[in-house]
Formats: structure tokens, C-alpha cells, sequence
């Protein structure tokens, strides 16, 4: 059995296949000098490594843009030349992979160590505002950002803004306090594809794969709202009610295993817990749409950590352990898998809050 002692970091990533371009769910472990996979066996990891990517040499783009409908991605390009496109669930879990595998490739170069600190110490948003309220407030007709005409190179772009003005805009709005600290925000909301680079200058910028650099603070730079973004009807009985499920500000999200109701097989997917309206959605994160494969509602759900001692009733196959179970208020039961006893607390107590 493969020796992991020493591991820095361990989880859910779904990985691209070198051979067919599909995606698949593995665990990964990283270590000092290498990086090793695992498949699942049922809800069980297999005790040997289906692979391993040695660090030494390796360079990390983060994020990595060559995907559009994937904005989670990093890209490991070894010094032979071979590149590993690794997705995770979250913007805060995939800058915390990129920065602890960044921090294994240059271990021994104190230079090196002490920027990644400084990254780790960086802008982040704060935990009361969602990025979706941004862009909401990007919308509002009296105080948001003007979409003005704007040309670049003999094209007119009717409804876009510059670097600048948003830079500008996010300051006056107090998102921010410092223009260092808008252009990292303002390549949040491109990454989350809430807005895009249109132009030559804005699209350019946007390939470069170091995060500072993304978004400019510049009025030559144009920029405008993604058409995926679409803004909230004023009235809620107007949306459908499948939208109207996805329309709640997303209180937790991550990557958990789920057995499945029919096969009673056990599957990675990507929950979102979402409140007003309380539901929890889970994705199949190997599939390129982002549209839930499944979700409920937890008014008068039911939510409780299993015992690990043996496989409890309703449970089949291998599993790991650190299961919970949720009944809805219709009487359907789900089991679901956490990485670690302290993640499904925190899922517990986070799905409690709004049942």
C-alpha cells in the first residue's frame, strides 16, 4: 500500500482525462514532492494510487481559463511537458489547493514561500456580501455601473464599461479600499463569469494566467456583463419554480458522496446549500452543464450524523465513513458521505440553521 505520510492536503478534485477529455472524480493527496489520485470504490477510496504527478518542475496556472463552462480549474504542466486540468467546487477551495501545491513545488525557496504568504494574506471578500450582490447593485438603475457605448479599434460596443469605471464604482461603493483590491474583486466576477472582456485589449489580459493581472485598471480596457448573467425578476411569483429554487443566496457548497436511490451506488457530486428559499441542489461535476442532476426542499427536513461503528441500515457498499442522513419531509431518505468527521459537522449545522 502507498506510503502517505507527510500529507499537506487531501480531497475531492475531478480530474480531465489525457486519453478521452472526460472528467472524472478522484481523491487526491498531496504530499512534499508529488500529488497522487485515487478512484473511489464504491463510497470507499482504493487503497492504491491510480496515479501520481510528480511537482518537481511543475509550473500551476491559476486560474486556468481554457475552459469556459469550468472556471474552477487549475492547469499542472510537469517538466515533461504533460498538463493536468484539476476542477474543484469553490473558489476558496481552489485557490487554497493551488496555493498549498504552489507552496509543495517551491518548498526549500524562502523567496518563493514568504509571496505566498502574502497571497494567503491577500484581498478576500468579505463573508456578509456574496458576489452575486455585487453584480446586483452593478444593476441598480441609479447607482450602478454606467453601460455606455464605447469603441476599441473601429468596433462599437454598446452596453459595456471600462476597467476603470468599474475599478472606480467598486471604490465609491465601499466593496473595496484600494484599487489593488477592485481588480482582484473585478477578476472574481469575470472568473464566475458574471462578467466578460470584450475588445482586444480587456480579452488579451483575461488569458494572462496570473490573477493580478487578469483584469485592468485601464480606460482603453472594455468590459461588459456575461449574457449568462440575467437579473432577478421584481416579483418572485413570476419565476419558475425550478428558477425559483436556484435564486437563494448559496450559504455553503462543497464536494460530498451520495448514494444513489435506485442502484444504491455511491456517487461524488457537488451539493450547493442554498437559503431563501432554504434547498440543497447536488451536480454531477463531471458533466459540462452546470444544472442539477437532483435537489429538495429542507423545510421540515430531518438532519443527523450516522454511528461509523459497522454500515448502518439503508446503507450499502464499501463506504469510508463520516456519514449523515437526510428525511424530507415527504419521507425520503438520503446518505450522503463527508471527507472528514470536522466537514460533516459543519454541513450538519449549516443544513440545521435552515430547516
Amino acid at each position: 500500500m502507498q506510503d502517505v505520510s507527510g500529507i499537506l492536503k487531501e480531497g475531492f478534485l475531478v480530474k480531465r482525462g489525457h486519453i478521452v477529455h472526460n472528467w472524472k472524480a478522484r481523491w487526491f493527496v498531496l504530499l512534499q514532492d508529488k500529488l497522487l489520485y485515487y478512484k473511489l470504490d464504491g463510497g470507499r477510496k482504493e487503497p492504491s494510487p491510480k496515479g501520481r504527478i510528480i511537482l518537481d518542475g511543475c509550473t500551476i496556472t491559476c486560474p486556468c481559463l481554457e475552459y469556459e463552462n469550468r472556471p474552477l480549474v487549475i492547469k499542472l504542466k510537469t517538466k515533461t511537458n504533460t498538463e493536468y486540468f484539476l476542477e474543484s467546487c469553490s473558489r476558496e477551495e481552489r485557490d487554497s489547493w493551488a496555493l498549498d501545491i504552489t507552496g509543495a513545488i517551491h518548498a526549500g525557496h524562502p523567496v518563493q514561500v514568504q509571496q505566498l504568504h502574502r497571497m494567503k494574506n491577500s484581498f478576500k471578500l468579505p463573508s456578509n456580501i456574496s458576489l452575486n450582490h455585487i453584480v446586483d447593485k452593478m444593476h441598480d438603475n441609479s447607482n450602478g455601473i454606467k453601460l455606455t457605448p464605447n469603441m476599441e479599434q473601429g468596433n462599437t460596443y454598446k452596453e459595456s464599461f471600462t476597467g476603470s469605471a468599474l475599478v472606480d464604482w467598486l471604490i465609491s461603493s465601499n466593496f473595496v479600499a484600494s484599487r489593488y483590491e477592485a481588480m482582484t474583486l473585478a477578476s472574481m466576477l469575470m472568473e464566475e463569469n458574471f462578467t466578460k472582456a470584450v475588445g482586444a485589449r480587456s480579452t488579451e489580459a483575461m488569458r494572462n494566467g496570473d490573477l493580478a493581472e487578469q483584469f485592468l485598471d485601464d480606460s482603453t480596457a472594455l468590459y461588459t456583463f456575461a449574457e449568462s448573467y440575467k437579473r432577478k425578476l421584481s416579483s418572485r411569483e413570476e419565476l419558475h419554480p425550478h428558477i425559483l429554487e436556484l435564486s437563494g443566496t448559496i450559504v455553503k457548497q462543497g464536494y460530498l458522496v451520495k448514494q444513489g436511490h435506485k442502484r444504491k451506488n455511491w456517487k461524488m457530486r457537488r451539493f450547493v446549500l442554498r437559503a431563501d428559499p432554504a434547498f440543497l441542489h447536488y451536480y454531477d461535476p463531471t458533466k459540462e452543464e452546470n444544472k442539477p442532476v437532483g435537489g429538495f426542499s429542507l423545510r421540515g427536513c430531518l438532519v443527523s450524523a450516522l454511528e461509523d461503528n459497522g454500515v448502518p441500515t439503508g446503507v450499502k457498499g464499501n463506504v469510508q465513513g463520516n456519514l449523515f442522513k437526510i428525511i424530507t419531509k415527504n419521507d425520503i431518505h438520503y446518505y450522503i458521505q463527508a471527507s472528514s468527521k470536522a466537514e460533516r459537522a459543519q454541513w450538519i449545522e449549516a443544513i440545521k440553521r435552515l430547516t
